[in-house]
């Protein structure tokens, strides 16, 4: 399963959040590259938005997550978060914890 989160803003509103909707239509496209599926409608709307979009790291440094950042000085933040296939650790969670996936450590993922 895949979620895209987003964040709760302190009034207690959900806020959700582009980069997040981005990041799990990446990996969603590229577990349907693989074979995984099929998708629910959700994972395939995400997958779309991935796919669509010309330029993640410019989307992202657009949206408001991704502004309040970089007025935070957190800019190379942002352009290390958009980059692709940047990482073969995979977080799992289990237990209410995170931790590395096993079968991550063996394969880097085109994500």
């Amino acid at each position: 399963m895949v979620v895209a989160a987003g964040e709760r803003w302190p009034d207690a509103s959900l806020r959700p959040a582009l980069e997040d909707l981005l990041g799990a239509g990446a990996i969603i496209a590229d577990l349907e590259s693989r074979g995984v599926g099929p998708l629910s409608p959700e994972a395939a709307a995400a997958r779309a938005c991935f796919t669509q979009t010309a330029d993640v790291a410019a989307a992202v440094a657009a949206c408001s997550s991704g502004i309040e950042l970089i007025r935070s000085g957190f800019a190379d933040d942002v352009a290390i978060a958009t980059a692709l296939g940047a990482s073969a650790i995979v977080p799992v969670l289990s237990g209410g914890a995170f931790s590395h996936s096993a079968e991550a450590s063996h394969s880097k993922p085109n994500l």
